[in-house]
């Protein structure tokens, strides 16, 4: 069994984060965070199946999103409004508490990093933890959610320069064996501020 862990801690945030990641933005960023604990959890790690993990995840990315669903240039129900009553210095904040957590991934049982769908490694990695500040880890994320996501961006619901053309092109059958592949790696989130 091989496992893979990647920490986003202090000096490893992307140039351009806001905020050096202090207790006290930690804790401001989690205050933030106690209105997604429902869904994401306090942890980042989802408590439902159509809402995915995100501790862990680059906080650019966090950010970005966020910012899509506050400006309505991507749409949720909940994450709409949740976000709507966001400022930028908080939205900041909450994603990087999300992002000081640490996350690892252990492929299945007899799985190694060939089997992974390749045309999903270059950018989300064959264990599912990106290691690039746009793009989402996918590590232990519900079927549900992969495939939903996917048919976002084949129908247009969901527009990005890389995913977009990627989904149009994909049969159903590689888009459950890329949701498979991730759905069946195990995480764990952990604080590492609490070792």
């Amino acid at each position: 069994m091989r496992i893979f862990r990647i920490a986003l801690l202090g000096g490893l945030l992307p140039a351009g984060t806001l905020f050096a990641q202090d207790a006290t933005n930690l804790e401001d960023g989690r205050k933030v965070a106690g209105m997604c604990r429902t869904c994401h959890g306090l942890d980042g790690k989802a408590r439902i199946p159509i809402a995915p993990h995100i501790g862990g995840e680059p906080v650019d990315y966090l950010i970005s999103q966020l910012r899509a669903f506050k400006t309505g240039a991507r749409e949720h129900e909940m994450m709409t409004v949740v976000a709507s009553g966001l400022s930028d210095e908080q939205i900041t904040k909450v994603a990087t508490w999300f992002n000081h957590f640490t996350i690892e991934a252990t492929l299945p049982t007899g799985k190694t990093e060939d089997d992974a769908p390749q045309l999903c490694v270059g950018c989300h990695g064959a264990n599912g933890i990106s290691e690039l500040k746009d793009a989402p880890n996918l590590a232990g994320e519900t079927n549900i959610y992969i495939e939903t996501q996917l048919k976002a961006f084949r129908t247009g619901k969901r527009t990005h320069d890389i995913m977009s053309p990627i989904a149009r092109d994909l049969t159903e059958t590689e888009m459950q064996e890329a949701s498979d592949w991730y759905s069946k790696i195990t995480i764990a989130i952990t604080d590492p501020t609490k070792k």
